[in-house]
């Protein structure tokens, strides 16, 4: 009984991470069409951002990956496991999306001399 009551405090954060990181790993499929709409200059933003998400999803993930887990709470490291799984299926997820802009990008924008 007392391991239970040293284990409900910190089930509240362990929820917690959970339900943010399940929120932070929705989203979209990659739509190619979309980039054949964007200009040279939106699309060099838009590879911008995708690369500098994918840093910080990958510093996140690395976080999490490094993060240690008190032997006394039950699940703790499937919960890391399983939000360190998450943020590598965001990271691919983006690099699809960066190797979509990519490509739309050596269509449409004329390669630069210099």
């Amino acid at each position: 009984m007392k391991l239970i009551s040293m284990a409900r405090p910190a089930l509240v954060p362990v929820l917690a991470l959970c339900l943010v990181t399940g929120c932070a790993s929705i989203a979209g499929s990659v739509n190619p069409a979309k980039y054949d709409k964007m200009t040279c200059v939106e699309l060099n933003n838009a590879l911008g951002s995708t690369a500098s998400e994918i840093s910080q999803t990958a510093i996140s993930r690395g976080n999490v990956a490094n993060t240690s887990v008190p032997r006394w709470l039950l699940g703790g490291s499937r919960v890391k496991t399983a939000v360190a799984d998450r943020e590598t299926a965001r990271i691919d997820r983006l690099k699809q999306q960066q190797d979509a802009i990519v490509a739309a990008r050596a269509r449409k924008c004329p390669r630069s001399t210099g």
